[in-house]
């Protein structure tokens, strides 16, 4: 199988493609490198740096005859994963998120369509917290719509896979992109204080990105599409739960509470379950030991 993945320098991106070289597969990645890191590179994958938010990459409306190589090549799947994630850099630059996030889906899936190529779309467990909640959590509703806009309407062969709260190597440890079981990391190895928004009794469905990329790929070779397949662990925990798991007299210190922040999220394993056979195994408490012990 020949796979395109966006964002393949990113962390999801770099565990899917290390999987898919794994299993025999020929990779091609598109990145932008706004999030994603060079030394996330994988040896066996083709690499290259082009914005994805340009109709002009993909030479989809305009044909100004100078076009990369990989644009012309035959995919058997794009994997969608490239965005400019995180809720609270939205808020800061929304035009940048809102733009990015929904010219960039448009692109990839008029170039699949055109192209006869299966897309399987990174989506977001935050739209359950309400699609107006905030600009990033608008962008992946949009892709959500667009996704099956595309499969009813041209009847073309797209599944959507919402994310939840994924961890696991090549995570960012750093920035604003950072997710929080990132932060803690950092802050674990640091010997700081692990900081706490809110009261900490938000609960999340923490996903290892192994779990995630099993998913993924069981997804892009379902008979079915136009499907949304909700990706989490099926079991959630208070950020207090996640702070204790470092050790229960670990220091910790509350910090104001986020905008957009939602109160809890909970994977339904049943659509993923009965349609693509996705079995979620990993767990975070073991994840944690590993940071624990070095």
């Amino acid at each position: 199988m020949k796979t395109l993945v966006t964002g393949g320098a990113g962390f999801i991106g770099t565990n899917l493609i290390k999987r898919l070289l794994k299993d025999g597969h020929e990779v091609v990645s598109v990145d932008n490198y706004s999030t994603g890191k060079r030394e996330n590179h994988q040896e066996g994958c083709r690499y290259h740096d082009f914005d994805l938010s340009s109709p002009h990459t993909l030479g989809i409306y305009v044909d100004h005859g100078s076009y990369p190589a990989w644009r012309d090549e035959k995919y058997d799947v794009i994997f969608h994963l490239g965005a400019l994630a995180r809720i609270q850099p939205s808020l800061k630059n929304p035009y940048k998120t809102m733009f990015n996030n929904y010219v960039s889906t448009l692109n990839i899936l008029e170039y699949g369509r055109k192209n006869d190529i299966k897309v399987v779309y990174a989506g977001s467990s935050s739209v359950h917290g309400g699609a107006y909640s905030n600009p990033y959590t608008f962008t992946k509703w949009q892709g959500d719509k667009l996704c099956h806009m595309y499969n009813e309407v041209f009847n073309f062969p797209v599944n959507v896979c919402r994310f939840y709260n994924v961890y696991g190597p090549h995570q960012l440890t750093e920035g604003e992109y950072c997710t929080v079981v990132g932060i803690f990391k950092t802050q674990y190895e640091n010997k700081e204080p692990l900081s706490i928004t809110w009261d900490g009794e938000q609960r999340r469905d923490f996903t290892h990105v192994d779990d995630i990329v099993d998913g993924l790929i069981l997804t892009s070779e379902s008979k079915s599409w136009g499907l949304t397949i909700e990706l989490g662990r099926g079991k959630n925990y208070s950020i207090n739960d996640v702070v204790d798991m470092f050790g229960e007299d670990y220091p910790r210190q509350y910090i104001d509470k986020r905008p957009g922040e939602m109160r809890s999220t909970l994977c339904d394993l049943g659509l993923a379950y009965s349609v693509v056979g996705y079995k979620p195994t990993r767990e975070l408490k073991d994840y944690i030991d590993e940071i624990k012990n070095g």
